[in-house]
């Protein structure tokens, strides 16, 4: 039975063997294609190979200084140019927040500048332990907030405007920029 496998085994081989003609007509376009320098892919093909090439560049150490110097200059440029890109708080005014809350172990300001988040505005208390502030840099706009007194009691601030709540939660108003 291995015989027979063994045998067609061995035809295969002999077949493959065989020396395979080509059409000369076609051996001929590849070699003129190949002497024209021509790209299958074009252009955009022939410049991406040429971007991707490494070469080698030498830079001596004043050229090199002298490149420094420049991007440094164009990023301070830039910078002049755009004063309020380099920090998210220009044009911001700071507004000091006060409450008064005895016997509070903690109050924390909440508003929609911080996304109603009770742990990203934690309020000092003062050395009474009655008062309680923060300074908050806000951009122009009106803001609603409220104070959060030990985590759980939500508390409007009673020095200013009351704001419309659809949650049924005492909060206020505050307009920054007039």
């Amino acid at each position: 039975m291995f015989d027979r496998d063994e045998d067609v085994v061995e035809r295969v081989i002999d077949s493959l063997r065989q020396p395979v003609e080509m059409d000369p007509t076609l051996d001929a376009a590849v070699m003129t294609r190949v002497a024209a320098g021509e790209d299958r892919l074009g252009p955009i093909a022939a410049a991406w190979d040429w971007v991707r090439r490494p070469r080698e560049i030498s830079v001596s150490p004043l050229a090199g200084l002298g490149l420094a110097a420049a991007i440094a200059g164009l990023v301070v440029w830039l910078a002049a140019r755009n004063p309020g890109a380099e920090s998210p708080t220009a044009g911001a005014s700071t507004v000091q927040f006060v409450v008064v809350a005895p016997g509070a172990g903690s109050v924390s300001l909440v508003g929609d500048f911080n996304d109603w988040d009770g742990t990203a505005t934690p309020m000092h208390a003062a050395r009474s332990g009655a008062l309680w502030t923060v300074t908050v840099p806000l951009t122009p706009g009106h803001y609603r907030y409220a104070f959060l007194v030990n985590g759980t009691r939500w508390l409007a601030d009673p020095t200013a405007p009351r704001a419309q709540d659809d949650f049924d939660t005492p909060s206020s108003v505050v307009t920054v920029g007039g």
